[in-house]
């Protein structure tokens, strides 16, 4: 089958679109408002950009009605987010934190989970999650939509300082992926962990391009 996803039905019972680009990782991210208010949601449209310096980007749709998600304005009142890596221990608390509820709310309190101080955001972190990124905000490019849900922002970010319990590093010195079990989105209601690893190398690779890979500076 083919369809131009602007004119066209795709004829199926569910839209495949967001099916396609997975498994995608969750940005659990919190953030706190000018009142001081907590927020904690979760965006499947989350990335790394680049290492050096470490960079990330999250796109958030507006709400039907047009008001932008309460994440977007904290990080570019306050200047800050922090990303919560989202495990399957903590799957039922990354779900409820995605209920759509005043903005006066404090989401932590409402998916029961432990604020955690950062260092350099004003904001919290949670407390239960193995892995945190506090990323100081940089822009937000806006692109219109087809509908008021459909434009959408992108936040651009740069890590400032990374948090990674002890115990989630292997006796490899790597994050012990395995382990921790970070859920990711597939579309639709569903959602994976990772349960098997394999490695790739380029044949015959330079130095540089193994640590490009490996996300070391030369």
């Amino acid at each position: 089958m083919h369809y131009n996803p602007t004119t066209d039905r795709h004829g199926l019972k569910f839209n495949p679109f967001k099916s396609c680009t997975v498994p995608r990782p969750i940005g659990w991210l919190s953030s706190i408002s000018p009142e001081g208010v907590a927020n904690l949601a979760p965006y499947s449209q989350w990335q790394n950009l680049t290492f050096d310096p470490p960079m990330v980007m999250f796109a958030a749709n507006q709400y039907p009605d047009g008001r932008r998600k309460d994440t977007v304005l904290n990080a570019e009142r306050s200047g800050w987010f922090a990303w919560n890596m989202a495990t399957y221990d903590l799957r039922e608390a990354v779900n409820i934190s995605a209920s759509a509820v005043p903005s006066d709310i404090d989401e932590f309190a409402l998916a029961g989970v432990t604020k955690a101080a950062c260092i350099d955001a004003p904001c919290p972190r949670v407390a239960e999650s193995p892995i945190h990124f506090e990323c100081r905000y940089l822009s937000t490019h806006r692109l219109q939509g087809n509908s008021p849900e459909g434009t959408v922002d992108i936040v651009f970010a740069r890590v400032e300082r990374i948090h990674i319990k002890d115990d989630a590093i292997g006796a490899d010195g790597k994050i012990d992926v395995k382990k921790l079990r970070p859920i990711a989105r597939l579309g639709y209601y569903d959602y994976t962990v990772v349960n098997e690893i394999f490695e790739m190398r380029m044949p015959n690779a330079s130095a540089a391009e193994l640590a490009g890979l490996e996300g070391s500076p030369r």
